[in-house]
């Protein structure tokens, strides 16, 4: 942001060489000297943007005679720094130890363009070059006059990085051949200087500004990265044990799971595994003592890893609302990261972190759109429900054969869990978003949200054997039967009990109406249910088809206390 031309003039020189610069008022500077550094422990210091910090005995300052006036590579002060009224100016162009200034600025959380490049190491020889760049501009462009000569302070230059590099283990490391001459031609363009070639062997100089090349490693990377990944060849066959794992392939499945949900109109998100810890403040479905904690974190709306993928999928839910977009169907795959310090022991520590594979999908808006052949459909509960059922029919799960239960959580309104009948590990657990959180998102419309243990059923997967039938050569007979029960009564206890009457001849079971009104007794709704029979060894007659349809219906009655309607 432009804030007077003298202090654009600095900010031009960072981001056109990479050295930041500070204007001090000369006025403002007590005792006309200018002192680099540290201040007692909790000396108040107040900065540019108008807020008193305590300093440490650890954050080294640029004081005048009588008192600090900059967090050195950091922040400047309020009261030194150039104004509209400024009319003379005294430029410092330094080069400061990139572990004091990464630790200033994470104490008191700044994170200035300063401090950015010198946490990251700017070069040590550029200084006086930049200072002469911005003083001309000064010059130039504010009507300025250079009034002193410079003083540079520097009590040992940084030498270049010395490196022994081996031509016979760079080509081994990256495995071709490279010519002598495309090294030195390369190692020239990196103002890398070769000092001395004793056969394979050379001895070479780094420019000290290059602080991630030090080691012969850090070199064979820089030559392979100039030289082109793309130019070395691979082999023309990998043999990898991975081949023969008896573990599912994750990948593969995810990549079905993926173009299953893509296939029926759903887009992918990706988002960050660090979240907000506010997000867990007062939620007991997800403690927030249960938050895998960033210990230097970037920001403090990204300090803890995430338990859920929840409020990630919310965050796009609301950015895509926001600009009007509010018709969504969206899936993600992610790890979510757990911390229980009663799981840990003394000899391993490291149990009290785990980590779950999951998928989440959430629905909004409009499910289906208009067209000149239907209305528009709102999305519901049931457009997440038919989603589920499928997906998991197609790793070969039945969501009807899941033990089913309803789930109280402060994360949704109405939610329903689904856990594999022979384990207590929960699957699937899906429901629509509660008013609170979509409140704090500020989404005005019903959310429904799927989230599903990938991993537990990649597991489940392992048990499932592909079974193939002949398909019957005898036609199936579709009946209908209209029953009148309470509504605490779901389908899938229905259908259980069907199954359970007809083993050998019931084939589907399916929901196709509801009703609930006035002309009913209270407490009672209407399903209409579809039943598809057949015999793989011979033709249904009338008789075998009424004596099936006579027991659901007596198993209805009995078990359910039912009613046919007429």
């Amino acid at each position: 942001t432009p804030k007077n031309n003298l202090v654009d003039i600095t900010n031009f020189v960072l981001f056109e060489l990479g050295q930041p610069l500070h204007a001090f008022d000369a006025a403002k500077i007590d005792g006309g000297r200018i002192v680099v550094r540290t201040c007692e422990e909790g000396t108040p210091f107040v900065t540019l943007d108008g807020v008193e910090r305590k300093l440490t005995a650890n954050d080294l300052m640029i004081c005048s005679a009588a008192k600090p006036m900059c967090i050195a590579g950091v922040y400047g002060g309020l009261d030194s720094g150039v104004s509209d009224t400024t009319t003379d100016v005294f430029i410092e162009s330094a080069y400061f130890n990139p572990v004091w200034v990464r630790k200033t600025a994470k104490r008191f959380g700044l994170n200035t363009d300063s401090s950015f490049r010198f946490e990251r190491g700017v070069d040590p020889d550029i200084q006086v070059y930049a200072l002469k760049r911005a003083a001309l501009l000064m010059k130039e462009l504010a009507g300025g006059e250079i009034a002193s000569e410079i003083t540079d302070i520097c009590s040992a230059p940084i030498e270049n990085f010395k490196v022994e590099l081996d031509i016979k283990r760079v080509n081994r490391l990256i495995g071709k051949e490279i010519p002598a001459d495309t090294i030195r031609t390369i190692l020239g363009a990196l103002d890398i200087k070769i000092e001395a070639e004793e056969g394979d062997l050379w001895r070479v100089a780094v420019p000290p500004y290059r602080v991630d090349v030090t080691r012969e490693a850090d070199l064979v990377e820089e030559i392979l990265r100039i030289y082109g990944y793309n130019n070395i060849s691979v082999p023309s066959h990998v043999n990898s044990a991975l081949s023969y794992a008896p573990k599912p392939d994750r990948n593969k499945l995810m990549n079905l799971a993926a173009d299953f949900l893509t296939a029926n109109g759903f887009t992918e998100i990706m988002s960050n595994s660090l979240s907000k810890a506010a997000y867990y403040e007062g939620l007991t479905s997800y403690k927030p003592e249960h938050c895998v904690k960033i210990l230097n974190p970037l920001s403090n709306d990204l300090n803890v890893m995430r338990q859920t993928l929840l409020f990630n999928m919310l965050e796009a839910v609301q950015l895509n609302a926001n600009h009007r977009n509010g018709d969504l169907k969206l899936y993600e795959f992610g790890n979510c990261y757990f911390y229980d310090a009663t799981a840990a022991t003394p000899e391993e520590s490291l149990k009290a972190y785990s980590e779950q594979f999951r998928l989440a999908i959430a629905v909004t808006g409009i499910a289906a759109p208009l067209s000149w052949n239907r209305k528009p459909e709102q999305a519901s509960f049931f457009t997440l429900r038919a989603i589920a059922e499928k997906l998991l029919r197609r790793f070969g799960l039945d969501l009807y054969t899941l033990k089913s239960e309803s789930l109280r959580s402060d994360l949704y309104g109405d939610a329903l869990s689904f856990s594999l009948n022979d384990k207590a590990r929960e699957l699937v657990q899906m429901g629509v978003v509660s008013s609170k959180l979509r409140k704090a998102f500020d989404l005005k419309q019903d959310v429904y949200y799927l989230e599903m243990d990938f991993g537990a059923l990649i597991k489940a997967t392992r048990k499932n054997k592909v079974t193939a039938k002949e398909l019957s050569k005898f036609p199936e007979v579709k009946r209908d039967l209209a029953l009148l029960i309470d509504k605490e009564v779901t389908f899938s206890a229905l259908r259980d009990i069907a199954f359970a009457a007809e083993r050998k001849l019931l084939k589907r079971v399916s929901l196709f109406d509801v009703y609930e009104g006035d002309k009913l007794p209270e407490g009672k709704k209407s399903y209409a249910l579809s039943f598809v029979l057949e015999d793989k060894t011979q033709t249904l007659t009338d008789k075998t088809i009424e004596q099936a349809m006579a027991n659901l219906t007596a198993q209805f009655e009995r078990k359910a206390g039912a009613q046919v309607r007429a």
